[in-house]
């Protein structure tokens, strides 16, 4: 099993939501995020004074999927994500060692299913 972390813009969620919901994928969790990469921020005008954004609004989006399907899910995300301009986020993967479903107690693959 693999945890897939999508980090993106907040424009671009219901375009990636639709593509993995497409993709099969049966649950995931959106967390509103701030943080910075290359940009370092950005410069804006709030009546009349410049200021600073050092911390961009991002949306972490995570679902923990069986092997077989992480290529597939990090390719329709960065499909639905991509604007072509900078900020568009990145796609991690990381191992999962087990996962658990608290209401009936089925274990890893099991737990992910519907």
């Amino acid at each position: 099993m693999k945890l897939v972390m999508a980090i993106i813009k907040p424009s671009r969620l219901d375009a990636v939501l639709d593509a993995v919901g497409d993709a099969g994928v049966s649950g995931l969790t959106v967390t509103e995020v701030r943080g910075y990469g290359r940009q370092k921020g950005k410069t804006e005008v709030y009546r009349g004074a410049e200021y600073e954004v050092k911390l961009l609004p991002k949306v972490k989006v995570e679902a923990v999927v069986n092997d077989d399907v992480v290529d597939s899910l990090v390719e329709v995300i960065t499909a639905a994500a991509n604007t072509s301009k900078i900020g568009d986020g990145k796609v991690f993967v990381l191992d999962v060692e087990s996962a658990l479903r608290i209401r009936t107690g089925e274990k890893d693959s099991a737990a992910l299913v519907g």
